[in-house]
């Protein structure tokens, strides 16, 4: 198992019995106490578990925290390159596309740049800038109105008005956080409400999510997880969240980032 599958199932044991023991980690995950120690450093420097003596304890931030654009884009690059590369794939030329707003789903419209005559719907003002310099002449770019907020989407009645009026074939959506049970969450009540507007005008639903955003949990449920046709995530993604996903979405894309553990460790 690689160093980054490690750390994602310690983390999602983290969260689901809120601590982990090294020593029941040396044991499950059938590595050493200083492997399993190094991952922990790992984690905690990541800000996503606290370290106590002999093992460490999850910090679950609050449902209506909502990071700024600028502090998730450093986060998980690799991960979400490798996710946006797989689910352009799925773009074909001449289609009408939805674009929420995210760094994930930011990371998908620079890879989008190929694809000719798209026209595309975004309440994003990030992903709207990238789409601005494509180098296809036949592409159009629709960005909604509304009031911005700190991931810097455009949101609210405004933004969900004009969704309410567009038919489109397939809708990318990005997340703040997934989880059996709650589906698919965001940490602001105003951008459920005009994701979930977005989700409704597209006849294809594809979700982006890295495997850290498994067991994170936001105040307001954007979609169940039975309502994504496709889930795009990586290869760091928990055994159990895999089957659930690929049980419960229609389909389950696993992009593959794996590097080896020394270049993971080093």
């Amino acid at each position: 198992m690689l160093a980054r599958q490690r750390q994602a199932v310690i983390l999602e044991e983290a969260r689901r019995t809120g601590a982990v023991r090294v020593s029941d980690l040396v044991t499950r995950l059938g590595v050493s106490d200083m492997t399993v120690r190094r991952d922990l450093d790992v984690l905690a420097g990541r800000g996503l578990v606290e370290k106590v003596y002999g093992g460490a304890t999850s910090i679950v931030g609050k449902s209506t925290d909502e990071p700024g654009f600028e502090a998730k884009s450093v986060r998980q690059r690799a991960q979400k390159e490798a996710i946006a590369e797989l689910a352009a794939t799925l773009v074909r030329p001449g289609t009408a596309i939805g674009i929420s707003a995210g760094t994930t789903t930011w990371t998908l419209a620079r890879a989008l740049d190929a694809i000719p005559g798209l026209t595309i719907v975004t309440n994003s003002i990030q992903v709207a800038d990238v789409l601005r310099g494509s180098t296809q002449p036949d592409r159009t770019v629709v960005l909604t109105g509304g009031v911005r907020t700190p991931s810097d989407a455009l949101v609210g009645p405004v933004a969900v008005h004009s969704l309410r009026s567009l038919h489109l074939d397939v809708v990318f959506l990005g997340v703040h956080g997934m989880a059996d049970g709650p589906g698919f969450t965001t940490p602001n009540l105003t951008e459920s409400e005009t994701d979930r507007a977005l989700v409704e005008a597209g006849r294809k639903l594809v979700v982006l999510a890295d495997h850290t955003k498994w067991g994170t949990v936001g105040i307001s449920t954007i979609a169940d997880l039975d309502e994504a046709d496709v889930v795009v995530t990586d290869d760091g993604i928990p055994d159990e969240a895999k089957e659930l996903l690929a049980e419960r979405a229609g389909e389950l894309m696993i992009a593959e980032t794996a590097e080896t553990d020394e270049a993971q460790e080093a």
